[in-house]
């Protein structure tokens, strides 16, 4: 019952049959309005929070020529708003115990407190006057802060050019692994062809030896395939020519290898084989640049040839 007027329900009674017998009784359920709960506010915290995220953004998504025109833009505008309340007589700044005037002399001097106060550097030659001092203060903390947002644009270039250059390395690496890779397989793939050529060879063996390296050749077609699709990371014209050579020598000695064998394919075995015709089938003259596409345009028309009679 308790629930049922939590829900805001009224002429509740206790009935032993619950539900069941409220209805016999030809009794309805009335339910009231049920008072509106108040929207959970927002923590005061995370509001700050977002506050201060979208305040740093606005530094982040502008260059380094954009943060520092900005920086010495403040300086500048700083340094003309001291030199006018000088020129005024409305505080203004003062060194070696006189207020600047509005000359050249002001102006210079102007500048260079502004500078001194952007960098925190403070001298104590040229001191604020009045409510100049709150001006100060403001140009001292937005100046620290655009100025660190600068060297953190200067920091975080200097990493992403560490960073990519981690990135090429690992991409050369990647080439020859696959090169390498290749000619294992190949190896592979031509010691289990004399081995099938063999009079009274293990079928079993070389049933075995054959789903591995076709699995090995997935692999190694899945990684090519990448590679080809990465036009903002291309390899070398000739380091490419030596991936599509040796891929295009493998498929022809797979292929010549099937002829051989004699035994019922295993599940595994066809799946591997219809990975690789596909992988191989896709390889074609969109995958590289065009300035590569005539030259390797033979050993690509020799993968897609050869890629249907693995099926």
């Amino acid at each position: 019952m308790r629930l049922l007027e939590d829900l805001g329900y009224t002429r509740i009674e206790h009935f032993d049959g619950g539900m069941h017998e409220w209805q016999e009784k030809g009794l309805s359920l009335e339910r009231g309005a049920r008072a509106a709960e108040p929207p959970a506010a927002a923590p005061l915290r995370s509001i700050r929070a977002d506050r201060w995220h979208r305040a740093i953004d606005v530094f982040e998504r502008r260059s380094t020529a954009d943060l520092a025109a900005l920086w010495f833009g403040t300086i500048l505008l700083c340094a003309a708003i001291y030199w006018g309340l000088s020129a005024f007589s409305m505080g203004g700044l003062r060194e070696g115990g006189q207020v600047i005037g509005g000359g050249l002399h002001g102006v210079l001097t102007s500048v260079y407190f502004s500078f001194v106060t952007a960098t925190s550097v403070g001298f104590g030659d040229v001191v604020p006057l009045g409510a100049v001092r709150a001006i100060a203060i403001a140009e001292a903390v937005v100046g620290l802060l655009i100025f660190g947002a600068v060297v953190s644009k200067l920091v975080s270039r200097r990493q992403e050019q560490v960073i990519s250059e981690i990135h090429r390395i690992a991409f050369e690496d990647r080439l020859e692994r696959v090169q390498t890779d290749l000619h294992n397989v190949l190896m592979e793939m031509q010691t289990i062809a004399q081995q099938c050529k063999s009079p009274g060879s293990n079928v079993e063996q070389i049933r075995a030896r054959l789903e591995s390296a076709s699995g090995l050749a997935l692999a190694e077609l899945r990684a090519i395939h990448d590679l080809l699709y990465r036009p903002q990371s291309m390899p070398e014209e000739a380091l490419l020519e030596g991936i599509l050579a040796s891929l295009a020598i493998l498929l022809r000695e797979l292929r010549e290898l099937l002829r051989c064998v004699s035994f019922e394919r295993s599940a595994y075995l066809r799946k591997n084989l219809q990975g690789v015709s596909r992988y191989a089938e896709e390889i074609c003259s969109d995958c590289v640049p065009r300035r590569y596409a005539p030259h390797l345009r033979e050993w690509m028309d020799v993968i897609k040839a050869t890629a249907p009679d693995l099926i």
